[in-house]
Order: structure tokens, then sequence, then C-alpha cells
């Protein structure tokens, strides 16, 4: 079982940080290019906040059962436990807090490039905070 959760959560991953791309990208060209803001943009950010909480979730499952995660923790020696144990849960955990932050802000918003600087600042910090935490070399 353990096997099957760390590798779903590796292979979603891709589609989670495709989705997150897509959707910062998208609010960067509409901002830049004040554009309007349609219901095609509300999808796309929605599809990167649900990529993210697929794949936090599939993360607290494999935390929990895998033997770099919860049982690891403490271990601060060893980079690649503390990165597995620590580092990477807890910096993704803010990183999806802010994406989710920024979902919220924007239903409040009431023009175009206040929604699209939204997405673009809160969505691509917590890109960049995923990009920064993933254990690449165990990843690739």
């Amino acid at each position: 079982m353990y096997e099957f959760i760390q590798k779903f959560h590796s292979g979603w991953a891709y589609m989670a940080l495709l989705l997150l791309i897509i959707a910062v990208a998208n609010a960067a060209i509409g901002l830049l290019g004040d554009k309007e803001f349609t219901p095609k943009d509300r999808k796309i950010a929605i599809m990167g906040l649900i990529g993210t909480h697929t794949q936090l979730l599939i993360g607290l499952i494999l935390y929990f059962v895998s033997p770099l995660g919860l049982s690891s923790l403490g271990q601060m020696s060893d980079k690649i436990l503390r990165l597995t144990s620590l580092e990477h849960p807890l910096i993704n955990i803010i990183a999806i807090t802010l994406i989710t932050i920024g979902w919220s802000k924007h239903k409040k918003l009431t023009t175009s490039k206040s929604k699209f600087k939204t997405f673009s600042v809160y969505y691509g910090v917590g890109l960049l905070l995923i990009l920064s935490r993933l254990p690449w070399g165990l990843w690739l």
C-alpha cells in the first residue's frame, strides 16, 4: 500500500504542478494584458486549487504511512529525512494555505485587474514555495 501511495503522490505532483503553473501563467497574462476576468479564468484558477488540495490529501496520507514521514521527524542531522519529515510537508502546507487564501480573496474583489493580481501573487508565491521544497533527488 505504501508504494502505491508514494507513486500516486509522485505522479499526481506532475499534474498539480502543471495545473498550478497554468493558473499562475494565466493570471500573469491577464494582469499584464489588462484582460477581463472571465469564467474560463475562474475555472483555470480552481483547477490549480483542486490539484494542490488533492496533492495535499495524498501527501498527508503518505506522511503517516511512510518511513520517511512522521516516524523520521526529529532526525534533523540527515538532510533527506529533514526534508521529507519536516521541510517538505510544512512548506507545502504553507504554500497551499496561501493558494487557498488567494482563491478566497478573489471572490470579494470586483475588478479584473485585482483578481488577476491576487491570483498572480498568492498562487505565484505558493508555486515558488512548492518548487523550493520538492525532494528533487528522490523525485527525478
